[in-house]
C-alpha cells in the first residue's frame, strides 16, 4: 500500500474509506449506492490524491481548498505547513459535520508524531473505528 498516495493532505485515511474499499468490493459498492442514492458506477472513490482533490461521487468537480493549498505550497500534508492548523481544517469546513473530517487535525498530529507508515499501519483504522463506534469519554 502506498500510504502517501492514499492519505489525503488533510489527514483522512483514504485507504480505510468505504468509498475506496468499494472499488474491490461489489457488495459494499451496492450498499453505498443504495444508501446514498447514487448510481452504482459512481459509488466509488480512488482517493483524494488520485482524484486530484475532488469528490466525484458527491458531484464535486473542483479540488477542495486543502488540496489547492497543499499543491500551491508544494507540501505533502497540512502538518508540514508552518501555518498548521489553519482555517482549511476548521471543523466547519468542507461539510465536516456530516463526515469524519473532525479527525483530520488529530490524524495529522499523529502522522507528525509517529510517521506516516506507523500511523497508517497501527492507528488510522482505530481512529476511524473509535469515531464511528466508540463511546464518548470525558
Amino acid at each position: 500500500m502506498d500510504y502517501r498516495q492514499m492519505t489525503a493532505p488533510c489527514g483522512l485515511d483514504c485507504f480505510n474509506c468505504p468509498m475506496y474499499l468499494a472499488n474491490e468490493n461489489e457488495k459494499l459498492r451496492t450498499a453505498i449506492s443504495k444508501n446514498m442514492g447514487i448510481p452504482f458506477e459512481k459509488a466509488v472513490c480512488k482517493g483524494c490524491r488520485n482524484e486530484k482533490g475532488t469528490i466525484p461521487f458527491l458531484g464535486m468537480t473542483e479540488p477542495c481548498n486543502v488540496y489547492k493549498c497543499i499543491e500551491k505550497k508544494g507540501l505533502s500534508y497540512c502538518c508540514d505547513c508552518p501555518d498548521f492548523p489553519c482555517d482549511h481544517l476548521h471543523p466547519y469546513a468542507e461539510m465536516a459535520a456530516q463526515r469524519p473530517h473532525n479527525t483530520k487535525v488529530f490524524n495529522l498530529c499523529l502522522i507528525k508524531k509517529m510517521g506516516l507508515e506507523s500511523w497508517a499501519e497501527t492507528k488510522a483504522k482505530s481512529v476511524k473505528d473509535t469515531y464511528f463506534k466508540g463511546e464518548f469519554k470525558i
